[in-house]
Formats: C-alpha cells, structure tokens, sequence
C-alpha cells in the first residue's frame, strides 16, 4: 500500500520500525568507563552488574493500515527475570514481566522514561513486545487507541530526519 507523505511530499510504500540500540542509561555512564561497566549485546544490557535491560518492541496499531507500527526500545528487568530470558531468549512460556521503560521516546514532548511496562516473551526469535501501562501518557494513548498512517510517518521522519 502506497502512502503519499504530509511530512516529505514522497510517496512511501511500506512503514518500517524504528529502534534505538541502547538504553537511555547506557549514555549516563562516561566514555572511558563503558568497556568495564557495561555488558551489552544486541538484545541485552547490563551496567554495573545491577542494571539489567532487554530490548524489545512497542506495538501500535495503525488505523488506515494493514500493520502495525513498531517502536524498538529498551525496559529494566529485576535481575532474576532477565536471567530468566536470558536462558530462555526462545521461549514464550516465561513472563510476562514488569519493567520500566528505559528509553525516552524523543518524538513525545512527555518524557517516556519510567513509564510502567509488562514485558510479553514471544519466543521464535521474536524480540518482547511491551505493553505500556494505560495512563494518560500520549505513548500508552496511541499504543491502546492507535494512530493514524500519517502521524506513523511523522514519527518515522522525526528519527530518520526526513
């Protein structure tokens, strides 16, 4: 399905996702210190041997589209629960687990950071998918009423700078 875009004036067809590939905190921590204070990897991270995060994906529904759009973003994890899908990345059968958003959703004027989540395990490969708590937060707005195709490409542009 092609969409003719407000933002750019271009006709796009197909919605990607977008994700950040580090936890916000991750920034916190000096330049020369990370080697030694973080562990992280594609899907996890940990600093100081007490922080722990998973990567996992936001999904909001569009309404004038066939998919959904996903937001790829970082939550904390108690440390047994992460040890947990560590050992089990490919299980749906573990969680869901509670955790806070560790990534701030810059397109938000709202700060996302710490907002509450529940972390679903999907198994098969597939990355948590993150339920954020319904609030009056604009982010668990558009995740349980959705948002437009339109708006799902501002987004887009916001972070791909088009």
């Amino acid at each position: 399905m092609s969409f003719r875009c407000t933002t750019c004036e271009e006709t796009h067809e197909n919605l990607p996702d977008i994700g950040v590939d580090k936890p916000d905190y991750w920034w916190g921590i000096p330049e020369d210190e990370r080697a030694k204070r973080i562990d992280l990897t594609e899907d996890t991270c940990i600093i100081d041997n007490k922080h722990f995060f998973i990567r996992a994906v936001i999904e909001i529904p569009v309404l004038d589209y066939q998919e959904r759009f996903g937001f790829g973003v970082w939550v904390s994890q108690k440390d047994e629960n992460f040890y947990k899908y560590v050992e089990n990345p490919d299980s749906d059968e573990i969680g869901p687990f509670f955790g806070w958003l560790s990534t701030n959703i810059d397109f938000y004027e709202k700060d996302t950071i710490s907002l509450k989540t529940m972390a679903y395990f999907q198994g098969d490969g597939k990355r948590p998918v993150i339920e954020v708590e319904p609030s009056e937060h604009p982010l668990s707005i558009d995740q349980n009423n959705g948002i437009t195709l339109e708006k799902a490409w501002k987004i887009v542009h916001f972070y791909m700078g088009g």
